[in-house]
Protein backbone atom coordinates (compact mmCIF):
# COMPACT_ATOMS: atom_id res chain seq x y z
CA UNK A 1 0.00 0.00 0.00
CA UNK A 2 3.21 2.40 0.58
CA UNK A 3 4.25 1.64 -2.34
CA UNK A 4 1.70 2.54 -3.93
CA UNK A 5 1.17 5.97 -1.89
CA UNK A 6 4.92 6.60 -3.15
CA UNK A 7 4.40 5.69 -6.67
CA UNK A 8 0.88 8.32 -6.67
CA UNK A 9 2.85 10.74 -4.80
CA UNK A 10 5.67 10.99 -7.36
CA UNK A 11 8.15 9.20 -4.38
CA UNK A 12 7.46 11.44 -1.96
CA UNK A 13 6.36 10.31 1.43
CA UNK A 14 4.44 12.40 3.85
CA UNK A 15 4.50 12.84 7.53
CA UNK A 16 2.52 14.43 10.06
CA UNK A 17 4.29 15.61 13.11
CA UNK A 18 2.79 17.75 15.88
CA UNK A 19 3.73 21.13 17.29
CA UNK A 20 4.30 21.62 21.10
CA UNK A 21 1.21 23.57 22.47
CA UNK A 22 1.62 27.79 23.22
CA UNK A 23 2.44 29.12 26.38
CA UNK A 24 -0.40 29.27 29.16
CA UNK A 25 -2.13 32.57 29.77
CA UNK A 26 -2.03 34.47 32.33
CA UNK A 27 -4.93 34.39 34.76
CA UNK A 28 -7.39 37.36 34.05
CA UNK A 29 -6.46 38.40 37.80
CA UNK A 30 -3.01 39.04 37.00
CA UNK A 31 -4.46 42.20 35.17
CA UNK A 32 -5.01 45.19 37.56
CA UNK A 33 -8.97 46.09 37.38
CA UNK A 34 -9.72 49.11 36.36
CA UNK A 35 -13.53 50.57 36.60
CA UNK A 36 -15.40 50.70 33.18
CA UNK A 37 -16.34 54.49 33.13
CA UNK A 38 -18.56 54.44 30.18
CA UNK A 39 -20.48 51.93 27.41
CA UNK A 40 -21.92 52.56 23.74
CA UNK A 41 -23.38 50.37 21.70
CA UNK A 42 -23.53 50.72 17.73
CA UNK A 43 -26.02 49.27 15.97
CA UNK A 44 -25.11 48.12 12.76
CA UNK A 45 -26.30 46.43 9.61
CA UNK A 46 -27.83 42.52 9.89
CA UNK A 47 -28.45 42.41 13.55
CA UNK A 48 -24.75 43.81 14.27
CA UNK A 49 -23.83 45.17 17.47
CA UNK A 50 -20.47 46.83 18.20
CA UNK A 51 -19.75 47.58 21.88
CA UNK A 52 -17.49 49.99 23.01
CA UNK A 53 -16.22 50.66 26.49
CA UNK A 54 -14.23 52.93 28.34
CA UNK A 55 -12.19 52.30 31.60
CA UNK A 56 -10.60 54.59 34.06
CA UNK A 57 -6.79 54.87 34.13
CA UNK A 58 -4.88 52.46 36.66
CA UNK A 59 -2.01 54.92 36.83
CA UNK A 60 -1.41 58.56 35.88
CA UNK A 61 1.59 59.49 34.53
CA UNK A 62 2.84 63.14 34.78
CA UNK A 63 2.68 65.82 37.40
CA UNK A 64 -1.22 67.45 37.22
CA UNK A 65 -0.43 70.02 40.12
CA UNK A 66 0.66 73.18 39.43
CA UNK A 67 1.67 76.61 41.01
CA UNK A 68 -0.40 78.72 39.42
CA UNK A 69 1.54 81.92 40.62
CA UNK A 70 4.76 80.27 39.48
CA UNK A 71 4.08 79.81 36.20
CA UNK A 72 2.12 82.85 35.50
CA UNK A 73 5.72 84.70 34.97
CA UNK A 74 4.11 88.10 33.50
CA UNK A 75 1.53 88.33 36.47
CA UNK A 76 -1.40 88.86 33.94
CA UNK A 77 -3.46 86.01 36.08
CA UNK A 78 -3.65 83.47 32.79
CA UNK A 79 -1.15 81.13 31.64
CA UNK A 80 -0.02 80.96 27.87
CA UNK A 81 1.46 78.36 26.30
CA UNK A 82 5.03 79.99 26.83
CA UNK A 83 4.34 79.95 29.93
CA UNK A 84 2.89 76.76 30.45
CA UNK A 85 6.19 75.55 28.31
CA UNK A 86 7.64 75.25 32.25
CA UNK A 87 5.85 72.59 33.15
CA UNK A 88 5.65 69.75 30.46
CA UNK A 89 2.84 67.95 31.88
CA UNK A 90 0.79 71.03 31.43
CA UNK A 91 2.46 71.70 27.97
CA UNK A 92 1.60 68.07 27.19
CA UNK A 93 -2.14 68.75 27.72
CA UNK A 94 -2.30 72.41 26.78
CA UNK A 95 -5.02 71.93 24.63
CA UNK A 96 -7.15 69.26 26.31
CA UNK A 97 -7.64 71.88 29.38
CA UNK A 98 -7.83 75.01 27.11
CA UNK A 99 -11.81 74.85 27.85
CA UNK A 100 -12.77 77.91 24.61
CA UNK A 101 -9.57 77.70 22.81
CA UNK A 102 -8.04 80.83 23.13
CA UNK A 103 -4.37 79.88 23.91
CA UNK A 104 -4.77 80.84 27.57
CA UNK A 105 -5.54 79.29 30.37
CA UNK A 106 -7.10 80.63 33.52
CA UNK A 107 -7.87 79.55 37.29
CA UNK A 108 -10.77 78.00 36.25
CA UNK A 109 -9.39 75.94 33.28
CA UNK A 110 -7.05 74.70 36.13
CA UNK A 111 -8.91 74.36 39.12
CA UNK A 112 -7.98 70.48 39.54
CA UNK A 113 -4.49 71.41 38.60
CA UNK A 114 -3.87 74.35 40.81
CA UNK A 115 -2.16 73.06 44.20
Amino acid sequence: MALLLAAASGGALAQASTLPLPPPEPPPTAAPMQRQSGMVVIQGDHDERTVVRSYEPDSVVGDYRIDFDALDANGDGVIDRREAAAHSTLADEFRAVDDNGDGRLDRNELSGWIR
